[in-house]
């Protein structure tokens, strides 16, 4: 723990991408460990990150690290182990990205990490049994086998000692693929006669601090001759294979042959790696055929190198080198991880907005690895690849009106021969933003009332609609405020603000109004609100309210009846007179038509007639002396509404030659009768008017007189005296001079017996302060009996069962 401790020092450089940080930490750090200030490296605001939910992306593989949006920081989620993570791989990194939220944003972020001794090499075999000829010669080369490391650096395996070292020495073969070969040879011969079995102890170091090692015993039993040892036709082998072929397949063949003859000329042939997932994988058959013996995968592993080793029977043996290449095969999809979306955005996006952000992953090689993603071109949407990452960006107009929701399907698909593709699907809801305008459904409405109607009358409705939604399609109506005929609409009409019903505010008359306009404008909830404003027409239709009015002939009240001349010498269709009446309605109710009412005689018939629409008056026939003098004629005026209404005109004429003022004054003398006889009915009328109201006035004033006298005959139970009350207008009784006070003061004194000792008589005791001295007094039952007198009576009494109380009574 101490080296993990001072090792944890994290080692921060940006890369040449702006954005890109690099941490460097060693492995095994304990969970919580800190590795890095994200928001100070990167320059975010912690708001920014809390409100952007900033959140890891790894890309599919474990989640070692996570991120503190409160504190900035990036902190060790789970153990790291290097040689579980990478292998022998170098460097060793983690990459991923911090994805962010409204707006999108992806930054790449790696951690390195560093190794450290925290592995001993290990043989796969702790003991190991070779059989040598004693007869091998000085030089004779024994392959061992080889210790694994998984450090790396110098942390992993740097050097092996053989102990003892009498007879052998060890000596390192540096390979291609960065490893070592060790062999055993033989610099002093052995003697199977002094020692058959000979032990050493193979130890292989690693370069860290502390060094660490691993041990294997190897035990050589000493045989008899054996000059010759199998040699391998090649020093490497190679081959390849595809990916996922079939166990059993013959990868490829090798040989070695002996000199020498009968068993010692016989060779085996046995791997000499150490590694036990080698083993796993490969086989090696007696006659050298190397065949697959277990599932392999391009994406674990493109190649291997495998040390083979050929033995006589005799113990020499030789090594070869085998390296397999791994053919790719396209058998992996796509891979598809959503690293930041967005499930709602506004119509109206701006183009090449992104809303989503993922990566994409095929572990299959070349073509087969190579990625296109595509969206459905109808959607009004486009993928683009930007290094590592696919975005979903707006490519088109996104109009909630159009469609509110979307599903957009990514396919991913590889360039393989046979290719393979995957699949995703983001569910997008468009939100709605007040972009458009209510629209009523027709431009103008022309609305038609009959006059004289009553006020709250409906007029016309109107109908606009918003094709936004909520707030934004809410719909209020208002009347845009103007002057119609010199007065403000908003005194004729008004509109309900959620219906748009157009109501009457008062009663139209066509002959002021016989139509107006006025807008009114639809307005919606959103913010900021659109508006839109259609026309409405009022018509007012005319109703015959009106009747007909006579312009000539005038009727005149006090100047006399007017009257025409028609001379006796007039032949029939003689023009008297023009009627000329108006009608202020209009249309059919102005329309007027005229008769005219006369009597007639009975053999000659009419003596006039009237034009029905012209009004002109003409004589039907020559006059005669049998016509009267005097002609009265009624002419009608009627209009043609329904219902008729008319008028009518008294037209006088006079059939004579000359003397015209006679003529008029006998008609005067005339119309003064009717006159006369009109007043003697006023007259009437108003006497019984005032003879009824004398008879009511005179039964209420009796009735008075009854109700009071009756209220003074009401019994009080008490004998006291009664003071009358005089008017100024009575003198005093004994002749003193002047008029009685109209009021007096009067001071009683009586006892409880008073009462039993006036002996039912009136007792009047009178104070000295009075101003007048009553000399006669007047019992009760008197004064009571005088009802002709205008004389008022008030009585007042006093009862006290005191010895002396004195009453003062007001009259």
């Amino acid at each position: 723990m101490s080296r993990h401790a001072l090792s944890f020092v994290c080692a921060l450089c940006l890369a040449p991408v702006l954005g890109h940080v690099i941490y460097s930490i060693p492995e095994e750090m304990a969970k919580g460990s800190f590795i890095g200030n994200i928001a100070q490296d990167l320059a975010l605001d912690l708001k920014r990150l809390q409100s952007g939910k900033a959140r890891i992306h790894t890309g599919g593989s474990a989640d070692y690290v996570q991120l503190d949006r409160e504190k900035g920081v990036l902190l060790v989620k789970e153990r790291i182990d290097r040689e579980a993570v990478c292998g022998q791989t170098t460097p060793c990194a983690l990459h991923f990205q911090i994805a962010l939220e409204q707006p999108i944003e992806i930054l790449p972020l790696t951690v390195e990490i560093t190794d450290i001794n925290d592995n001993d090499p290990v043989f796969e075999k702790e003991e190991r049994m070779l059989e040598i000829s004693e007869s091998a010669v000085v030089g004779s080369k024994f392959m061992l086998e080889k210790a694994v490391d998984p450090d790396i650096g110098l942390n992993g395996l740097q050097s092996y000692t053989l102990k003892p070292n009498d007879n052998f020495m060890l000596k390192l073969h540096r390979q291609s693929d960065g490893g070592r070969k060790v062999e055993m040879i033989l610099q002093k011969p052995l003697d199977r006669e002094r020692e058959e079995l000979v032990t050493l102890l193979l130890t292989a170091q690693d370069g860290g601090e502390p060094q660490r090692s691993g041990t294997m015993q190897i035990q050589i039993k000493v045989l008899d001759v054996n000059d010759n040892a199998p040699v391998f036709t090649q020093n490497v082998y190679k081959a390849s294979i595809k990916e996922n072929s079939p166990s059993g397949t013959l990868i490829t063949e090798v040989s070695a042959s002996d000199a020498d003859k009968g068993s010692n000329g016989e060779v085996s042939y046995a791997i000499g790696n150490s590694m036990s997932s080698i083993s796993k994988l490969f086989h090696i058959s007696h006659d050298g055929r190397f065949l697959l013996k277990g599932p392999i995968d391009y994406e674990t592993a493109q190649k291997y190198e495998i040390d083979v080793e050929a033995v006589d029977r005799g113990g020499l043996s030789d090594s070869s080198k085998v390296i397999i290449e791994v053919g790719d095969v396209n058998d992996n999809s796509p891979v598809i991880k959503m690293i930041s979306s967005s499930t709602s955005v506004e119509e109206g996006l701006p183009a090449d907005t992104v809303i989503a952000v993922m990566s994409v992953n095929d572990p299959d090689s070349e073509e087969n690895g190579r990625v296109t993603c595509v969206i459905d071109d109808h959607l009004p949407f486009k993928v683009t690849s930007t290094s590592s990452f696919y975005s979903i960006a707006a490519d088109g107009d996104l109009d909630r009106e159009r469609s509110s929701e979307y599903n957009i399907s990514v396919m991913c698909s590889d360039e393989g021969a046979a290719s393979l593709s995957s699949s995703v699907t983001l569910n997008l809801h468009i939100s709605d933003v007040n972009d458009n305008v209510p629209v009523f459904e027709r431009s103008s409405y022309e609305a038609h009332v009959a006059e004289n109607n009553a006020a709250g009358l409906s007029v016309v409705t109107l109908k606009a609609r918003d094709a936004d939604w909520g707030q934004n399609a809410r719909v209020s109506y208002f009347l845009e405020e103007e002057d119609v005929h010199g007065v403000a609409v908003s005194s004729l009409v008004s509109v309900h603000p959620e219906s748009g019903v157009v109501r009457a505010l008062r009663s139209f008359d066509y002959e002021q109004i016989q139509s107006f306009r006025f807008n009114v404008s639809a307005r919606d909830s959103g913010s900021p609100p659109l508006s839109s404003a259609a026309a409405v027409h009022v018509l007012i239709r005319d109703q015959n309210d009106n009747a007909p009015q006579v312009l000539y002939p005038v009727q005149t009240g006090g100047s006399g009846p007017h009257a025409e001349m028609v001379p006796r010498s007039a032949d029939a269709g003689y023009l008297v007179t023009k009627v000329v009446a108006v009608d202020v309605d209009s249309g059919q109710n102005a329309w007027l038509s005229y008769k005219v009412q006369q009597k007639s005689s009975p053999d000659r018939g009419a003596l006039f007639e009237v034009g029905l629409h012209n009004g002109e008056m003409r004589t039907v026939h020559q006059v005669t002396d049998k016509d009267a003098v005097k002609q009265r004629l009624t002419v009608v005026v009627e209009d043609n509404g329904q219902p008729s209404r008319s008028a009518t005109v008294v037209v006088n004429v006079a059939l004579a030659d000359g003397f015209p003022q006679v003529l008029r004054s006998e008609f005067a003398d005339e119309d003064e009768r009717e006159a006369d006889e009109r007043l003697t009915f006023y007259l009437v009328l108003a006497l019984a008017v005032v003879s009824f109201l004398f008879v009511v006035c005179l039964l209420l004033i009796i009735s008075v007189k009854v109700y009071r006298w009756r209220q003074s005959r009401v019994p009080y139970g008490s004998n006291l005296p009664v003071i009358p009350y005089y008017p100024p207008r009575y003198s005093d009784t004994l002749g003193t001079a002047g008029t009685l006070p109209h009021v007096y003061n009067y001071e009683a004194c009586g006892t409880a017996r008073s009462a039993k000792s006036a002996g039912g008589h009136n007792v009047l005791l009178v104070d000295a302060t009075s101003t007048g001295t009553a000399h006669k007094l007047r019992s009760e039952r008197n004064i009571l009996d005088e009802l002709d007198s205008p004389l008022e009576v008030r009585k007042s009494f006093c009862f006290e069962h005191t010895p002396q109380h004195k009453c003062t009574f007001k009259v």
